[in-house]
């Protein structure tokens, strides 16, 4: 075996979580408060005895600032990173009331890897405490604008919604009561009520949260 594939297959993901929470001069105990996971699991993944889900790879990609692909050690570059390609898309401060290409609210251009990039996606940067632990405020999320998606097909998921005229940041749930179908918008924060939605709210789903794609050290 050539001695740079037997030294990258060497390195796990576990030795390169570790190298480089190490490298920003970073605790276990920090690490696992920024990526959003239990302390203990951090320091199995550590030591290679359990795997993460793509989820927490992607909240310790965000992190450690490193790409997935480098973390999990994909390709034979991983070692070393060529420049990655970017391409910008709107930041938003709030959550605009219409297509991406269209809304005047937008604040600057921020950059994201290729291929996370869209006509129809634009990055939020978060003021909103009702998703708390899961996201925070500062957070800087990539949303897909989908103003016509049926609430039944994102089930638990985080939307950016409109309830009548103002901006809500919330996991959208459907249930039905006495008959008729209801939807509930729920934060990850406990003290934040969850809001029933009928229909004397004017109500509408602006886009759907793909990912945290920056988070503050």
């Amino acid at each position: 075996m050539d001695m740079a594939i037997r030294r990258r297959a060497e390195q796990s993901l576990g030795r390169r979580v570790r190298a480089r929470r190490k490298q920003l001069k970073l605790t276990q105990t920090r690490l696992a408060t920024l990526a959003n996971i239990n302390q203990g699991f951090l320091s199995e993944i550590e030591r290679d005895r359990r795997q993460p889900s793509p989820k927490t790879l992607a909240a310790l990609s965000v992190a450690l600032d490193l790409p997935e692909a480098v973390l999990i050690g994909e390709g034979s570059e991983h070692d070393a990173p060529q420049p990655l390609e970017m391409r910008d898309l709107p930041l938003y401060g709030t959550i605009p009331a219409g297509p991406p290409d269209r809304s005047q609210e937008q604040m600057e251009m921020f950059p994201v890897l290729r291929h996370m990039w869209g006509e129809d996606r634009y990055c939020l940067k978060l003021t909103f405490d009702s998703m708390e632990p899961t996201l925070k405020p500062g957070d800087i999320v990539l949303v897909h604008y989908r103003p016509d998606v049926d609430p039944v097909h994102i089930q638990g998921r985080v939307c950016a919604c409109l309830v009548d005229g103002r901006p809500t940041l919330k996991r959208v749930t459907v249930e039905v009561r006495n008959g008729e179908k209801v939807i509930l918008l729920r934060g990850d924060n406990p003290l934040v009520p969850p809001l029933l939605i009928d229909s004397t709210h004017d109500f509408s789903i602006q886009g759907v949260v793909i990912r945290l794609v920056s988070r503050e050290l």
